[in-house]
C-alpha cells in the first residue's frame, strides 16, 4: 500500500506551524491566501518574521506549502469541494484560522502547545475528504501508531518503536492489518538488522525493496528517500503531541501520559460523515480528558506517579466537580513532574559533556548531524540552530553543576518532553540567566555576524545586561556578567561591548561588564574544565575578569586579539589535580 504521513513533510517542525499563525494572525493576508500574488506574500510573510528562509523558490512553493499544511491540520479553515456535501458557509471561511488555530496562537506554555497538535491530529483520518484516494478503510494514523507502541510494550515491555520501524512497516500499515501481525513484522525487522553486519546497508536496502513493493501508482514509484522523509515527519508530528518522547532514533511512549494513550487508542470510532469531518478538525477533536470519568482516573493516575516520586502536593481543597477543574489540577501535577524531570536532566550534564561539546561542533560548523564516539548520532536541525544554540549553552552551564538557580529558571526558551528546545527565548530579556553563589552570568547568543551583529545585539544586550545589574544590586549586590557568544565577533559589535556604556531612564551612568567569545572559543573553555578535572565555575568568572581588565588598554581588533590570548593562557595554567 502507499505510505501515509501526519503533517507535512514541508513543515517538518511542527511548533513552526504556531510561529506562521502568529504571524499571519496579524497580517492583511489571512483569508486571502489563493493565487500567485498572495502566495508570495505568505512567503514574503514567513520570511519577514525569520520563520523560513527565502531562498531561491521562484515557484513560489513556501507560500503554497505552508497554507496547505494549515489547512490539513485544521489551523486553517480548508477549502471544501461541492463534492462533499457541504458548504464553505457551514464550515467556515476559507483559509481563516479555525478555533483550534487560535487555541495554539493563545498557547503559552508547551504542554498547551501540545494539547492543540495532539486534537488536530486525533482529528486527522486517512483517506480524508483533503487526502488523495487510498486502499484501505479510514483509520487514524495517530491512533492506530500509539496502538502498535501499546502492543510492543505488550510483548516486549518496551513501548520503543524504531526509526526504521516506522520506515519500512507502520506507515504502510492501517487499522485494516491485524495487531498481531503488524507487531511480528517489526519484532522480525528488528532481530534482522540486530545481527546485520552493516545497520547502514540494511536500512538501505530495506527502502529500496518497499519502494518496488509500495508504488504510487501501477509502474510509478516512489523515491527509497521518500520513505524515511515520511518517517522523519510523522515521528516529529508524534512528539509534538507530547504523548511520546525520543528513544534512541526512535520514540517511546512518556511514562506520565500512559494511561491517558491507553483511554485514547480505545476510541475506534471515525467521522460518520463528510461535515462531521470538517466540523472537528478545525474545532479539534475531543480528547478523553474531556470526560468526567475519563479525567478523574487520568488524575489519579498522576497522583500516584507523584506518590512514587516522592514529590509532595496537596488535592484538599481543589474542586474537581467538572472536567475544567480536574484540568487545572492535572496541569499543575505535570507541571511538578516537568520541573523534576527537568533536574534529574541537569544532575546528569556533567556525565555528558562531550556530546554538549559536540552539539557545539555541529553549530560551529554549521553541519546538522555528527555520529558520536559510542555510535548515537547527534542532529541540529537547519531551521532550528539559533533554538539549540541556547539549549547547548544551558547545558554546557548545568554541566558545570554549580547553579543557585533552578534549571528551568536559568532558561527563556521552552523546551519539550526530550527537553529539546522549542523555539528560541522570547524578546525582552536575556537567552540565559545563571545564578552562582557569589556572581551572576547572563548570556547572550547569536548567529548573526558580520556588520548586522552589531545593530541587531548591540542594545539589547546591553539593555539586558543593565536590567540584570539593576535587579540584583537591589536584592543581593551579586556582580553580573554578561557573556555573549556568537561564531564570530565583529568589531562593531565588540566596540560597543568593550566601552559598555548604559544610561537609565534617569541618565544615571552604568558601566556594564560584557565580554565576547566566539563559540570556538567557549568550547575550548568547556572542554578544558573537564579534560584537566577543574570543573569550577570560579575559573570562568577568573577569566571573565582577566578578559575584561584588558578593556582599557586596546581597541575591538586588539581587544578580541588579547581575549584569545588570555584563554589561551588560563586554560594552559589549568592543570590536573
Amino acid at each position: 500500500m502507499r505510505p501515509w504521513h501526519l503533517g507535512n513533510t514541508t513543515v517538518r517542525s511542527p511548533f513552526r506551524l504556531r510561529d506562521g499563525l502568529v504571524a499571519l494572525s496579524t497580517s492583511s493576508l489571512q483569508g486571502n491566501l489563493r493565487g500567485r500574488e498572495q502566495e508570495i506574500a505568505l512567503r514574503d510573510l514567513l520570511g519577514g518574521h525569520g520563520i523560513v528562509k527565502l531562498g531561491s523558490d521562484d515557484t513560489f512553493s513556501v507560500g503554497r506549502k505552508w497554507r496547505s499544511a494549515l489547512n490539513k491540520l485544521g489551523f486553517l479553515y480548508p477549502e471544501v469541494s461541492l463534492a462533499s456535501g457541504i458548504t464553505q458557509s457551514e464550515l467556515g471561511p476559507v483559509d481563516m484560522i479555525t478555533p483550534n488555530g487560535w487555541r495554539l496562537i493563545r498557547a503559552d506554555t508547551v504542554p498547551a502547545m501540545q494539547e492543540c497538535f495532539l486534537r488536530a491530529l486525533a482529528a486527522c483520518y486517512i483517506p480524508s475528504p483533503l487526502e488523495k484516494e487510498y486502499s484501505f478503510s479510514v483509520f487514524s494514523p495517530l491512533r492506530h501508531t500509539l496502538a502498535v507502541m501499546l502492543e510492543l510494550e505488550r510483548q516486549t515491555g518496551e513501548s520503543r518503536l524504531n526509526f526504521i520501524e516506522m520506515a519500512l512497516i507502520v506507515q504502510l500499515t492501517s487499522s485494516d492489518n491485524p495487531m498481531e501481525v503488524i507487531v511480528s513484522q517489526v519484532l522480525a525487522l528488528r532481530a534482522d538488522r540486530l545481527v546485520a553486519t552493516n545497520k547502514r546497508h540494511f536500512d538501505r536496502d530495506g527502502l529500496s525493496i518497499v519502494a518496488v513493493q509500495n508504488p504510487y501508482a501501477p509502474d510509478t514509484f516512489y523515491k527509497p528517500q521518500t520513505f524515511n522523509d515520511y518517517a522523519d515527519t510523522n515521528l516529529r508530528y508524534l512528539k509534538a503531541t507530547g504523548l511520546v518522547q525520543s528513544k534512541g532514533r526512535g520514540i517511546s511512549l512518556v511514562p506520565e501520559k500512559h494511561l491517558f494513550v491507553e483511554t485514547l487508542v480505545q476510541d475506534t470510532t471515525i467521522p460518520d460523515s463528510v461535515s462531521n469531518f470538517f466540523v472537528t478538525l478545525c474545532n479539534g477533536a475531543a480528547l478523553p480528558t474531556d470526560h468526567q470519568d475519563s479525567a478523574l482516573i487520568v488524575l489519579n493516575d498522576l497522583l500516584q506517579q507523584l506518590q512514587r516520586r516522592g514529590i509532595p502536593f496537596c488535592i484538599a481543597g481543589k474542586p474537581t466537580n467538572t472536567p475544567a477543574d480536574i484540568a487545572i489540577i492535572r496541569f499543575q501535577i505535570e507541571s511538578l513532574l516537568s520541573d523534576r524531570n527537568e533536574e534529574e536532566y541537569a544532575m546528569r550534564q556533567s556525565m555528558e559533556w562531550e556530546e554538549i561539546a559536540a552539539y557545539m561542533e555541529l553549530i560551529i560548523n554549521r553541519r546538522n548531524k555528527k555520529t558520536l564516539a559510542n555510535g548515537e548520532e547527534i542532529v541540529v536541525p537547519q531551521s532550528e540552530a539559533p533554538a539549540y544554540f541556547e539549549w547547548v549553552l544551558w547545558r554546557a552551564f548545568l554541566a558545570i553543576n554549580s547553579l543557585n538557580n533552578k534549571p528551568y529558571e536559568a532558561r527563556r526558551f521552552k523546551i519539550d518532553q526530550d527537553l529539546l528546545p522549542v523555539g528560541t527565548a522570547p524578546g525582552g530579556g536575556p537567552d540565559l540567566i545563571f545564578e552562582f553563589s557569589d556572581f551572576v552570568i547572563v548570556v547572550e547568543v547569536t548567529l548573526t555576524d558580520y556588520s548586522r551583529q552589531e545593530a541587531v545585539e548591540g542594545e539589547s544586550v546591553r539593555r539586558h545586561v543593565a536590567d540584570l545589574v539593576t535587579r540584583y544590586h537591589e536584592q543581593s549586590g551579586k556582580p553580573v556578567y554578561g557573556l555573549f557568544i556568537a561564531n564570530r565577533i565583529d568589531s562593531n559589535t565588540a566596540e560597543t561591548f568593550r566601552i559598555g556604556i548604559w544610561f537609565t531612564r534617569s541618565d544615571d551612568k552604568m558601566q556594564l561588564d560584557i565580554i565576547p567569545f566566539t563559540l570556538v572559543q567557549f568550547k575550548e573553555v568547556f572542554e578544558a574544565l573537564f579534560t584537566t578535572n577543574r570543573v569550577d565555575v570560579r575559573l570562568i568568572r577568573e577569566l571573565l575578569d582577566h578578559c575584561g581588565a584588558l578593556r582599557p588598554h586596546h581597541e575591538a581588533p586588539a581587544w578580541k586579539r588579547e581575549i584569545e590570548r588570555c584563554i589561551s593562557h588560563q586554560i594552559a595554567t589549568w592543570s590536573p589535580e
